[in-house]
């Protein structure tokens, strides 16, 4: 899972207020006013609460006339729960001999000669996933560790080197080499890029 989508859910369930109305519905779907009425709180606060519960979805709506109930998205909330354990343990592994060390070096050397001119630029994304995600990393790699780069910023270094800037950015995303907020790209820690 992408770790902005974990951030997300985290956020999501960061508020006691949050927590309390989750707890109550996992006895089942209650109607706004209802959470509202056992939280001691207004049905505005309860809606509010809900639309960040909805973003990152955790909870399902249902409407029926000028009544809105809520229940338990389960299968995302187990989902994502798991998704951030295995997020941070995903790297975890045993040791590797020099010889699995020495074929990929190989491997990534052949990848990028293949891939990019002589000049440094990306001829194109490769559509195997291993080959894609070296090609990431050496991109990547040409990022500064630390640093904030806006989106215009961005788009700008990947058109050094190729001129879909929306595919490679989306798939810097996905792949977990950069973390995304508020349109603010920052470069995660290669312990955190994916790995086939």
């Amino acid at each position: 899972m992408q770790l902005d989508k974990v951030v997300a859910y985290h956020k999501a369930l960061a508020d006691p207020t949050r927590l309390r109305m989750l707890i109550l519905l996992a006895g089942g779907e209650l109607s706004g006013l209802e959470l509202a009425e056992r939280l001691h709180l207004t049905p505005a606060t309860i809606t509010h609460h809900a639309a960040k519960l909805r973003e990152a979805s955790l909870v399902r709506e249902r409407r029926e006339k000028n009544t809105i109930y809520f229940s338990l998205n389960d299968y995302f909330l187990k989902n994502n729960a798991s998704a951030a354990v295995a997020l941070i343990y995903k790297h975890r592994e045993g040791g590797t001999n020099e010889v699995d060390i020495e074929q990929d070096t190989r491997l990534k050397e052949t990848v990028v000669k293949n891939f990019f001119t002589a000049e440094g630029r990306l001829k194109h994304l490769p559509a195997q996933l291993k080959k894609k995600l070296i090609v990431l990393a050496h991109l990547a790699s040409k990022l500064e560790a630390g640093r904030r780069y806006g989106e215009q910023e961005i788009n700008a270094f990947i058109k050094l080197y190729h001129e879909d800037f929306a595919t490679i950015r989306r798939e810097f995303i996905m792949h977990q080499f950069m973390f995304r907020e508020n349109e603010v790209y920052e470069l995660n820690p290669p312990e955190l890029w994916a790995r086939t």
